[in-house]
């Protein structure tokens, strides 16, 4: 059987103040295609659906659109909820929409019953587990002094229907957790000190295991656990990542083999550095992507006045801007003056040299001290 293994979808998420709606419409388009291609079994969706547990009403209807699309393929499908999400939102509608293969995790109340599949090599379950915190468990057994993510996971796994029965069978777990080891990002909500991390082990019965909260594509230990990463970058430590679906195919137990499809993003997430000349010249910009998501890193000493604005004429959507140069790397911060019987222009100059590592022309001070009269005058 082979199916397709994506996550994270973030639905909704705004990304430095930018809506990322229409990326997220253009690449689950794209995945739709894919699945046309691939003609897979089903598709697991590995939580985080949303950015938010309320979230807005048009995410409701992209996601909504994209399961129309998959059903409408006739291929099953199978989504649990994230810490993103809201379980008992996601949930709604779960036993309606079985009827045409849709299985949405039910949130999670000390049960984790399989979906059966089979095929010539025999039967295939696939175990939906949502995120699940400690406290989630201890409502479900607390005789049991559930304390750690690492004691909820294994509660649950060991006290899934049919466990000893499917030992022998094939089994895929859909599961939403940070698993040691795995390779973190700045998108990523994870807890401090890494408290929510649950060890590879856990998994060890599973043939496949599909993770999701985890924005990097990735395997841990082994090749068939595996975390899918978001379909789009969603911050710029993400900017080195290649987006891709997993797609995993199970043949008699033991036989899996795991491929990845390339995704391309209606606007890619880039990082360019150099200085305001250099960067607004036409030989550097054009037949480049101007229309990316832009992280400008400019060079100059002196800052440039309205810096973003300017370069958002040539590049619409620059979502960061910094500095790098002498100032920004000494680190130096404007302090109150230590003598403030100074005359005013000596202070400007001190400023001026503090923030641009070079005097004041005398040109620039002549204009200073004239600005300062004028509005001395004005004041009286």
């Amino acid at each position: 059987m082979k199916f397709i293994h994506l996550s994270d979808l973030h639905i909704g998420k705004r990304v430095n103040g930018f809506s990322m709606l229409e990326d997220q419409k253009y690449i689950l388009d794209q995945i739709l295609m894919i699945a046309e291609e691939e003609m897979p079994d089903g598709v697991l969706i590995a939580g985080d659906i949303y950015d938010k547990p309320v979230p807005p009403a048009e995410a409701v209807q992209v996601f909504d659109a994209f399961l129309t699309g998959l059903a409408d393929r006739n291929l099953p499908v199978f989504v649990i909820s994230g810490n993103h999400d809201s379980p008992e939102r996601l949930a709604f509608g779960g036993q309606l929409m079985k009827d045409r293969r849709v299985y949405m995790a039910p949130v999670y109340d000390g049960h984790l019953e399989p979906v059966q599949l089979e095929d010539r090599y025999g039967s295939l379950r696939v175990y939906m587990l949502p995120f699940i915190k400690p406290a989630v468990v201890r409502r479900c057994c607390p005789e049991e002094g559930i304390e750690t993510f690492e004691d909820a996971v294994r509660w649950a796994l060991e006290h899934r229907a049919e466990h000893k029965k499917g030992e022998d069978g094939r089994n895929i777990l859909i599961a939403h957790q940070f698993v040691t080891g795995a390779s973190c990002c700045d998108s990523e909500e994870l807890s401090i000190g890494g408290l929510d991390q649950v060890s590879a082990e856990l998994f060890d019965s599973f043939d496949y295991v599909a993770m999701g909260h985890i924005h990097g594509p990735q395997k841990v230990g082994r090749d068939t656990l595996r975390y899918s990463g978001t379909p789009l970058k969603y911050s710029f430590s993400e900017v080195n990542h290649r987006k891709s679906v997993t797609v995993v195919e199970l043949l008699e137990k033991g036989n899996v083999t795991v491929n990845t499809r390339p995704l391309r993003p209606l606007h890619d997430m880039r990082e360019l550095r150099g200085s305001y000349e250099e960067l607004t010249s036409r030989d550097f910009y054009q037949g480049t992507a101007v229309d990316d998501y832009l992280h400008i890193t400019l060079t100059d000493e002196e800052d440039i006045l309205d810096a973003i604005g300017k370069l958002r004429s040539i590049y619409p959507n620059v979502m960061k801007l910094d500095y790098d140069n002498k100032r920004t790397r000494e680190g130096r911060v404007v302090e109150a003056a230590a003598n403030a019987d100074k005359p005013p222009i000596v202070l400007m100059e001190e400023l001026y040299q503090l923030q641009n590592n070079q005097p004041m022309t005398e040109q620039q001070a002549d204009f200073a001290v004239k600005l300062m009269e004028e509005i001395w005058e004005g004041s009286r």
